[in-house]
């Protein structure tokens, strides 16, 4: 039994909370995950998991012995990067966590062309409008658009992401064009609910801020649930520039507003704390900004 890769796997599993999970993730059968499990107990000679029919718990023995494989493992990859820094290869498994709506429209299309520039990298993008937790779910490097609320996380800001507000024109036919931000008090605001204050759109109009508390009959955790009701004249929406802008060149939406300018959103990669960055997750979040360094909807200031 290989021992550093025995506690790896036991490490996997007490993080995702499940044999068949990290089964799935390292490419292997459930039996042989329960069996390096099983020789690892063996040789310690006591049980690391009280486990049940409905859930896997640690053992008293086998939370402390989790602390001692972070720390032990960090180790050796401290020690490996120290000896290899410069050399080490773009090459492995890379699991990229994302926004639905951010991940589809400037993600996905984006891998081809990093897929070319590092041909021995295999992605897994898992798509979620909520914060997933990085470690529990094994993601390697997430891509967030707001401020960030952990502050644990290691994160570098890639971008900005640009915004505006968005109506269809079939609903300005029948509500009217607002033309300065107070009056969207009298419209029916559509809000994407993940971000803080919502429900408070600020504008900037020749050197000077000012907020306006929205309202409307329908929020929404997921953005492009907004702009699908915002295309059939349910309301207007604050929301980024990216999302809009193939329906915007359509006459399918109108852009509002266009003289007060709503502040631009950062937009983060972020990695699990406790845990290097590798050469891959670097390179990815390097081709990351590069990309949005020429993109007029995603930008870096």
């Amino acid at each position: 039994m290989d021992t550093l890769e025995a506690m790896a796997i036991f490490m996997r599993v007490v993080e995702r909370g499940s044999f068949s999970a990290v089964a799935r993730e390292l490419g292997l059968s459930q039996p042989t995950i329960s069996k390096q499990i099983g020789a690892l107990e063996k040789r310690l000679g006591g049980r690391l998991f009280a486990r049940s029919t409905r859930q896997l718990c640690l053992t008293d023995e086998g939370q402390r012995y989790y602390e001692h494989c972070r720390q032990i493992l960090a180790a050796v990859d401290n020690a490996e990067h120290s000896f290899q820094t410069g050399q080490e290869r773009v090459a492995g498994p890379l699991r990229i966590g994302s926004s639905g709506s951010f991940g589809r429209i400037q993600i996905a299309p984006r891998l081809h062309g990093f897929l070319q520039q590092n041909p021995d990298v295999s992605i897994d993008l898992q798509l979620s409008d909520e914060n997933v937790d990085l470690v529990g779910e094994g993601i390697d490097v997430a891509v967030r658009i707001g401020q960030l609320k952990d502050s644990s996380l290691v994160a570098r800001q890639i971008g900005l992401t640009r915004r505006r507000v968005f109506a269809a024109p079939t609903y300005l036919e029948l509500h009217g064009v607002p033309v300065t931000p107070g009056e969207l008090s009298d419209h029916n605001c559509l809000v994407f609910n993940q971000l803080e204050h919502f429900d408070s759109w600020s504008f900037e109009h020749c050197g000077e801020w000012s907020s306006v508390q929205v309202k409307g009959n329908v929020r929404s955790n997921n953005s492009e649930s907004i702009r699908q009701m915002v295309l059939s004249g349910l309301g207007i929406s604050l929301s980024p520039s990216w999302l809009f802008s193939e329906d915007l060149q359509a006459g399918r939406v109108v852009a509002l507003l266009e003289g007060y300018t709503p502040p631009s959103l950062p937009i983060h990669a972020v990695s699990p704390p406790d845990r290097r960055q590798s050469a891959r997750v670097r390179a990815f979040i390097d081709y990351l900004r590069d990309a949005f360094a020429v993109d007029g909807d995603v930008c870096i200031r």
